[in-house]
């Protein structure tokens, strides 16, 4: 299962090894300016919009790797019945982060705690 954590100035996601073969993509990391929304989503295959490219979906429940619709792209691993963090960006490679994982209320509330940007 993915993990978030925060390192220094930035946000790591961190993926599985199976995780990184579905998804085809290694772990991510953000600057932590560039967050600009975290929110907690009860639904996250609902969040996840456009089409995949790569990545893998089995239908009503999962969803991992990247996904394009509309000149955004959102890197995703999303699991039915499993809370997620959304995590918006005002720059970089993806406009959306949406990451399941089993305390995502408590996971939200650890990344708000970072200081505001300047």
């Amino acid at each position: 299962m993915a993990k978030i954590q925060r390192t220094g100035a930035y946000l790591d996601i961190v993926l599985t090894p199976l995780e990184k073969l579905a998804a085809l993509h290694r772990d991510i990391r953000v600057p932590l300016a560039s967050v600009t929304a975290i929110n907690v989503v009860e639904r996250p295959l609902d969040e996840v919009q456009g089409f995949r490219a790569p990545g893998l979906h089995i239908p009503s429940r999962t969803k991992i790797g990247t996904w394009r619709a509309s000149g955004r792209r959102t890197f995703a691993v999303a699991r039915a019945r499993q809370a997620a963090v959304r995590i918006d960006l005002d720059e970089g490679k993806y406009h959306t982060l949406i990451v399941s994982v089993p305390d995502a209320a408590a996971v939200a509330e650890d990344i708000r705690t970072v200081p505001a940007k300047r």
